[in-house]
């Protein structure tokens, strides 16, 4: 029997306009649905088929069967006497197509197909939505304040909500429901994403704000971020067409949201100032930028090549007066400062030089005129210290050999007299002395050492030897005691 559905047409249009599901993937669900039902009642093992024709707006539903000469299954079997009613001459192996009432649905099976297209329709549009906004991801997006989860921000984009972890927040900043919010599309995860993150602890902050907003919900999550670097980015780019261009290129970015960030720019022509650029005339794109972020301080720094110049420039807003590399491997480097420039060079909380040293890769130091200036003379107060107390070696000798670059005993020693009677003030016989007293030095330092050792082994043996006899003075008591 047909049954129209002209109205469930209708709303299907409509679904496919709200939705952006598509008709064919609907009515697809609808006949799987209507199939599940029919089986409710007919049995799970009944061959069952159904059909919407979107013409008419009729439905039909099928049944076939086997015909048998003994019916073992009567879901998918029927008789040959049976298969009359159908066929005018029935023979065993023939197929009998029975055309289903529609109508007649129980209210249990009705309610079946309801639920399980319920179910699909859902499942459909979460795919459509992931795959809308996977491809998104890194794009700038506008919504307003739903609701709030904890301290994480619903925000409703519209078509979906999204999630703004408060991770992701700019924390200073305070949000009313229904208020505009503007953020980046940080990630767009399913649900089986969320079960795979592995050990990666940005996902893991992520999935915990996830199962906060809805346990039931099984995506797609869009996570939204103000606090991402990305987020910077996009908004420069909207602000300086040349970096849309690709004329000045935003190199790294490292940012205390809220706070302070540091841009490293460069630029591909050589006419073009790549800060002056992003700044704009008067400050207004950088002033625009900031005010997006709450008043966050933005720090713009030259690219080079030479990594010295790089590094001075990585404490802006302070002026750095010298660079020394201390250990080129180990990425580790002393920056001077003018006196005046140390508070501002270090900054709120060491925010600043943290800053500049997680934007270069660099392990920073940061000291003042004053205080290097400080750190040398106990350096080369030590140094004369220790060469006055070789044999041979007066204060002034000690100052004489400082001033000349030695810095330990072991070079005197190693020097040769004629390398150390070049010294202005030393004459050769000096200098053999300064060699043999350096020399003793060294092995009464070394014998010294050695007569420590064995003491400390000796009081080790010593203290060993009393536990034993202690142990042995108690034997015979504890055997008087068991007698």
């Amino acid at each position: 029997m047909e049954g129209t559905a002209k109205d469930l047409i209708l709303a299907l249009e409509g679904l496919e306009r709200e939705k952006n599901i598509k008709r064919e993937d609907i009515l697809k669900t609808i006949e799987d649905a209507l199939v599940s039902a029919l089986r409710k009642n007919l049995g799970k093992t009944a061959q069952i088929s159904a059909k919407i024709d979107v013409e008419t707006g009729s439905i039909k539903a099928y049944q076939l069967l086997n015909v048998t000469e003994i019916v073992t299954n009567a879901e998918t079997e029927i008789s040959v006497e049976n298969a009359k009613q159908y066929l005018k001459n029935p023979k065993v192996g023939d197929t009998v197509t029975i055309t289903l009432e529609v109508k007649d649905f129980s209210r249990i099976a009705a309610q079946i197909a309801k639920q399980v297209l319920i179910q699909k329709v859902r499942s459909i549009e979460r795919d459509n939505f992931y795959n809308e906004y996977k491809p998104r991801e890194g794009e700038v997006i506008t919504g307003s304040v739903r609701r709030f989860s904890d301290r994480d921000i619903i925000v409703d984009l519209g078509k979906v909500e999204a999630l703004l972890p408060y991770c992701e927040q700019i924390h200073k900043e305070r949000y009313a429901i229904g208020s505009r919010i503007k953020a980046v599309i940080a990630k767009v995860l399913s649900a089986n994403d969320l079960a795979n993150i592995g050990d990666d602890p940005v996902l893991g902050r992520y999935k915990s704000a996830a199962f906060r907003l809805d346990k039931g919900q099984r995506g797609p999550y869009v996570i939204l971020s103000r606090a991402n670097n990305r987020f910077l980015e996009e908004l420069f780019k909207v602000e300086v067409p040349e970096i849309e261009e690709g004329i000045v290129e935003i190199k790294k970015i490292e940012r205390d949201p809220g706070f302070r960030a540091k841009v490293i720019v460069s630029s591909i022509d050589s006419k073009i100032d790549p800060i002056g650029t992003c700044v704009g005339m008067r400050g207004i794109r950088i002033r625009a930028v900031m005010n997006e972020l709450s008043g966050e301080r933005i720090d713009l720094i030259n690219h080079s090549n030479d990594i010295s110049t790089v590094l001075m420039n990585s404490i802006a807003p302070a002026k750095a007066n010298l660079i020394k590399i201390i250990n080129a491997t180990e990425k580790k480097a002393l920056i001077i400062v003018p006196d005046d420039q140390l508070a501002i060079a270090i900054g709120k909380d060491w925010q600043n030089i943290k800053l500049a040293s997680r934007l270069t890769g660099w392990d920073l130091t940061v000291k003042s005129e004053t205080q290097k200036a400080q750190s040398e003379q106990v350096t080369v107060e030590n140094i004369q210290r220790l060469f006055a107390q070789v044999e041979g070696i007066g204060e002034k000798m000690a100052e004489v050999l400082q001033k000349a670059g030695f810095t330990t005993v072991e070079q005197l020693a190693q020097a040769t007299p004629e390398h150390l009677a070049t010294v202005q003030g030393i004459g050769e016989k000096t200098a053999e002395n300064i060699i043999t007293g350096a020399k003793k030095y060294l092995v009464d330092l070394e014998n010294q050492a050695n007569a420590t050792v064995t003491q400390q082994a000796l009081e080790s043996e010593k203290g060993t030897k009393k536990v034993s006899a202690k142990g042995q003075e108690q034997e015979p008591q504890h055997e008087q005691k068991d007698n």
